[in-house]
């Protein structure tokens, strides 16, 4: 079976002034191309096959910096991976937010993409790629908002805060099913 390693996509702007991004294609801020570097050079030894990677450039970005420090390959992207869309959402921070549409935004439909169609996604992803890196372990580089409800939903593991950019979450298979063997993990960074 395949083992994988889920990598949130390093820091942006939009990171930074707290702006939900979503599918708004953003790219890296400085920092993130850092933290993407520093991940690599923290994998140079480590026996990782190769990396796929979300289409949106937050994502690739991230995959193709660690990449080159890591000289793991970078595999291609696989727009399945890409953000949860979040409609009217994106762009907008907190508190415009609840100017916008009150203290209860998160229970009103503003055009999120479904759970079942981001597990949909993934499932999809999974089941081609299990076949085609039998046996391989590859490094995912994707987004919170579908690397959490994918660890919560298919694999039992609750992410308690959020995920770190470019933490790194590692899933194994084993005779009893799958486990994750490691969450959120970003030493790289200290």
């Amino acid at each position: 079976m395949i083992r994988i390693g889920f990598i949130r996509h390093g820091t942006t702007e939009w990171n930074l002034y707290g702006r939900m991004q979503g599918l708004m294609d953003i790219p890296l801020a400085h920092i993130g191309r850092d933290q993407a570097v520093l991940l690599g050079k923290s994998l140079q030894h480590a026996d990782w096959d190769g990396i796929l990677s979300s289409d949106l450039d937050r994502a690739r970005q991230t995959a193709e910096l660690l990449a080159s420090s890591s000289e793991i390959p970078f595999l291609g992207v696989d727009e399945r991976l890409r953000e949860r869309g979040f409609g009217v959402l994106e762009g907008t921070t907190l508190s415009q937010r609840i100017a916008r549409w009150g203290e209860n935004w998160r229970e009103l439909n503003l055009g999120r993409e479904s759970l079942e169609s981001v597990l949909f996604r993934w499932d999809s992803f999974l089941e081609e790629n299990s076949r085609i890196y039998d046996g391989k372990r590859i490094l995912i580089v994707s987004h919170g908002g579908i690397i959490e409800p994918v660890l919560a939903n298919r694999y039992g593991t609750v992410v308690q805060q959020h995920l770190t950019n470019t933490s790194l979450s590692i899933l194994g298979f084993y005779t009893s099913g799958w486990r994750c063997d490691l969450l959120n993990c970003s030493k790289h960074l200290e």
